[in-house]
């Protein structure tokens, strides 16, 4: 029987200590803190490009895309620190809580969670109107904004329609 090579061992990882797997969850947190990471970069040049910027408009709409990056951070965060806590068998406390043991809170949320969906779907209609009556205003800037608007209200649907299932099943 034939010898392997030294070099032909490493190819194949006989003889050569391999890195200790990590959890799929330790994996998870890994790109979670480095996504975090990098959005403070991204959040900081934002900045800065604002801070220089001697136009009103330009100001305004890096502010809005600033604030959202400060969402994102935040929840990104937020995800974060609840894995962590998974791992480290702790709650940290800006980690998540799952949606139960509501008590008598419960019903009032879910009123309010009804509430606030159909305020946002009227919302949509109201944007959607006014988009089409704002055509063409400010170098189509109104458009942008009433239609990035939109996509909030949206977003928001999402997130009350998550949380009116977690309400229902608490």
């Amino acid at each position: 029987m034939a010898e392997i090579s030294e070099v032909e061992a490493m190819a194949f990882g006989l003889g050569v200590p391999r890195p200790q797997e990590i959890s799929a969850v330790e994996r998870l947190l890994n790109e979670f803190e480095a996504h975090e990471a990098e959005e403070g970069n991204f959040l900081r040049r934002y900045k800065e490009i604002a801070e220089k910027s001697k136009n009103s408009a330009v100001r305004f709409l890096l502010q809005l895309i600033i604030s959202d990056e400060e969402k994102h951070n935040a929840v990104t965060h937020a995800m974060a620190s609840t894995l962590k806590g998974s791992l480290t068998w702790s709650r940290p406390r800006e980690a998540l809580q799952p949606i139960s043991d509501l008590g008598t809170e419960k019903k009032e949320l879910l009123a309010l969670t009804e509430q606030f969906l159909e305020l946002e779907k009227k919302g949509i209609k109201a944007y959607k109107r006014l988009v089409k009556e704002s055509k063409g205003y400010y170098q189509g800037m109104f458009r942008l904004l009433l239609e990035t608007m939109i996509l909030d209200s949206q977003k928001h649907i999402e997130i009350l329609k998550f949380l009116r299932q977690r309400l229902k099943k608490a």
